[in-house]
């Protein structure tokens, strides 16, 4: 939960892992996470024979890959205390391994 946000501002997101990735998307049609993970399959397949960092399982090259393919932190307006994402955004927190541990965010909110 956040805390109370400033009428105006910028909040920062900061995900610190590399096998998981934050990202923006419509947040409406629950299909979307279904889409969006079989798409980042197609472009990064487990078990490719090309991988060399496969030490931690099938899994874990593909989640490094995804996690750089999205990104580690997002930055949203905050406006009139609430945070102005468009009508169908929604944050999304992706969790790139098959069995993922707890993650850890950093909010940073400048006002």
């Amino acid at each position: 939960m956040l805390p109370e946000l400033p009428d105006a501002g910028i909040l920062q997101i900061f995900i610190k892992h590399t096998s998981a990735a934050l990202t923006l998307n419509e947040n409406a049609d629950p299909s979307v996470l279904g889409d969006m993970d079989y798409i980042l399959d197609k472009i990064v397949p487990e078990r490719d024979a090309g991988y060399t960092h496969t030490f931690e399982g099938d899994d874990d090259m593909p989640a490094h890959a995804k996690s750089s393919l999205l990104g580690s932190s997002l930055m949203i307006p905050v406006t009139n205390g609430g945070l102005n994402l468009g009508t169908w955004q929604g944050i999304y927190l992706c969790e790139f391994r098959n069995f993922g541990s707890s993650r850890k965010l950093v909010l940073t909110l400048m006002y």
